[in-house]
């Protein structure tokens, strides 16, 4: 888990998580990038909610709920680390969103590093991809930031550029 200097918390969704997440998800700010746009109902946050306590049950692990530290019951955000199918091929791929009030404050990098400590020293796996539409500037550097490097495309938006994807791997199985 994080470490106690973290400016941020984080812990597993709750059910009482819907109307905060509905909040966040379904805000059309949040979705610029989104090419599914804004979340449209509180049944389809209930649904996606319902998703990630299932992923948490099966893999003991999921995207967190985020708050500050000295505001622990506000949540800001969602994020974290979480099998994900890229079409036809599941990847454990790492993930935020946050209210708008919490943009441009290094949130995003906090989650991500927070995550790959989670994902390698934690789980021990080989690797995490992050999934980004090619005109997402601030996320494509948020990515980069975290040490993920080019690693392909994956041609999931129906006529539009596909999504780039970047990857990580486990410091350990990369050294010779």
């Amino acid at each position: 888990m994080p470490n106690i200097h973290s400016r941020l918390i984080y812990r597993q969704p709750r059910p009482s998580d819907v109307e905060r997440l509905y909040a966040i998800f379904g805000d059309p700010q949040t979705n610029l990038f989104n090419p599914a746009g804004p979340m449209p109902s509180l049944d389809a946050a209930q649904r996606l909610l319902d998703h990630w306590l299932e992923q948490w049950t099966t893999h003991g692990y999921g995207w967190w709920a985020i708050a500050r530290r000295e505001a622990p019951e506000h949540i800001i955000g969602f994020g974290g680390i979480a099998p994900l199918n890229y079409l036809t091929q599941r990847r454990i791929n790492l993930g935020y969103r946050f209210a708008v009030q919490a943009w441009g404050q290094g949130y995003a990098t906090e989650v991500g590093r927070d995550a790959l400590v989670l994902a390698f020293e934690t789980l021990g796996l080989p690797e995490v991809f992050g999934l980004v539409r090619p005109d997402h500037t601030a996320s494509i550097r948020v990515l980069e930031k975290l040490g993920m490097q080019p690693f392909g495309v994956l041609d999931d938006v129906p006529g539009q550029a596909p999504s780039l994807v970047l990857r990580v791997c486990h410091p350990i199985t990369t050294r010779n």
